[in-house]
């Protein structure tokens, strides 16, 4: 199977449970599901992800800049869509191949806000899907305004 790897790990499926405030007993042991919107954690497992931070390198999360990220992988976080094709486990590695999406434009209040889809999909080791992610991003083509301002 091709695409990034990402371990499913029982005591990592344990840890986001926890963190979202979820106990449920079958987020527990050595065969436990994946909760829902784990996936999202595979970024932690790319080299290349551009929020990780990186020594000797200015981070987009420093608070220096505007928090935009350089062409193709930026704006501002507007949706997020789960596809579940079958429940995934602890134990099973899923492997990430991410590819562009649809483009597409509306007009907002400060202009143009340019939207962009990046969707991913993770399969198991003989490449069947077990979950498809869609990501939405939208990123103002002018600067934003106070409603003060724009009297």
């Amino acid at each position: 199977m091709t695409g990034q790897p990402f371990p499913v790990e029982a005591g990592h499926i344990m840890m986001f449970a926890r963190a979202i405030g979820d106990e449920n007993p079958a987020y527990q042991g050595g065969t436990a599901l994946v909760p829902p919107t784990f996936t999202m954690a595979s970024v932690h497992y790319d080299p290349e992800y551009p929020l990780r931070p990186k020594p000797d390198e200015e981070w987009i999360g420093s608070g220096r800049g505007p928090g935009v990220l350089a062409e193709g992988g930026g704006g501002l976080h507007a949706e997020q869509h789960f596809e579940y094709h079958r429940p995934g486990r602890a134990g099973e590695p899923l492997y990430a191949h991410t590819v562009p999406g649809r483009s597409w434009e509306k007009q907002g209040r400060t202009g143009r806000l340019l939207f962009s889809e990046r969707i991913t999909e993770y399969r198991d080791a003989v490449g069947e899907p077990v979950v498809s992610a869609r990501t939405v991003a939208v990123v103002p083509e002018g600067p934003a305004t106070r409603k003060e301002d724009a009297r």
